[in-house]
């Protein structure tokens, strides 16, 4: 959540973006065999995929958060969102909208696994961009950021990987039909690209289809992280002192963080309020409360009490 110069992560992702079907193939695959990416010719006959994709499949399930950084071992978010058999998990196949708000945000507040995509949705707010800006932005937050050297031609390619990751594709018919595939980030809207194809744009959106849970679970997490009770509202905007801020990774105006944050506040009554002090406006969490079932309550359709 915090960017820590010492440990971040660049170009793991093999050159391959995150596909539609790969979480639920590599998370069922390590159900069925908790040590499968340990051999990963084994893994390249059973997943029937590419060794280079299966190293990105790994790479991704850590990214997002579905399996452990340091091991194999699959999270308690991962078991509650991919889990195909019983209890069966909230979205097994990626098939709710809300799945895909919420990747994006496990992705876009990983500054150690995913560091690309923190300094993107974080600190990269030029709303026109080319490629080549991109690239060029990246590299100087790395210089001024990360302790260790990066190559220039890895972080080429990781800011490829993003946009492909979130613009939606043109329907090529000479590309292959499995790179035509879009990822399931495109679907959101957050970075388009112009007419032409010759720059992109990342720009504040009312996000209509944000659901509130994935904020909850994302405002939640940033307290946790933190280890405080109460936020400025700037600071749940933009990113401060190395932290994910839900405004930023959004993509959202101010008013419209605002707008959202006092919808919180109306759903899930006792535990946010906003209070102004001294002309600071500040989100209070009133009560600790598990983000997972924030996210259980949202797809078993339940109140929050009841989620179990």
């Amino acid at each position: 959540m915090k960017l820590n110069p010492e440990k971040t992560s660049f170009g793991r992702h093999e050159t391959f973006p995150l596909r539609y079907g790969w979480l639920p193939k590599g998370f069922q695959a390590v159900q069925k065999d908790p040590h499968i990416f340990e051999n990963a010719d084994e893994a390249t006959v059973r997943m029937g995929v590419g060794k280079n994709m299966v190293h990105s499949i790994r790479y991704w399930l850590r990214a997002t958060g579905m399996m452990a950084s340091n091991d194999y071992s699959l999270t308690q978010l991962g078991k509650k969102l991919l889990n195909e058999e019983k209890p069966r998990g909230w979205d097994p196949y990626l098939e709710d909208e809300t799945t895909i708000w919420l990747l994006h945000w496990l992705l876009a507040s990983n500054s150690e696994l995913s560091t690309t995509w923190f300094w993107f949705f974080n600190s990269f707010h030029k709303p026109k961009f080319t490629a080549q800006e991109a690239q060029v932005a990246l590299r100087d937050f790395v210089k001024a950021n990360v302790k260790s050297a990066v190559a220039t031609t890895t972080l080429k390619s990781d800011a490829a990987v993003l946009l492909r990751m979130y613009v939606q594709s043109k329907g090529n018919t000479r590309t292959p039909l499995e790179d035509a595939l879009d990822s399931p980030l495109s679907v959101l809207g957050l970075i388009n690209q112009e007419p032409g194809g010759k720059s992109y744009m990342s720009q504040a959106s009312p996000r209509h289809g944000l659901p509130e849970a994935v904020l909850a679970y994302a405002v939640i997490e940033l307290f946790r992280y933190r280890e405080v009770q109460a936020l400025p509202l700037e600071e749940l905007m933009y990113s401060r002192q190395g932290y994910a801020a839900p405004g930023a990774v959004f993509r959202l105006s101010e008013s419209t963080l605002v707008g959202k944050l006092e919808n919180l506040v109306e759903v899930f009554p006792g535990i946010f309020e906003i209070r102004e002090t001294a002309g600071l406006h500040q989100l209070y969490q009133l009560d600790e409360v598990d983000p997972l079932k924030v996210l259980n309550a949202h797809y078993r359709s339940r109140p929050l009490e009841s989620a179990a």
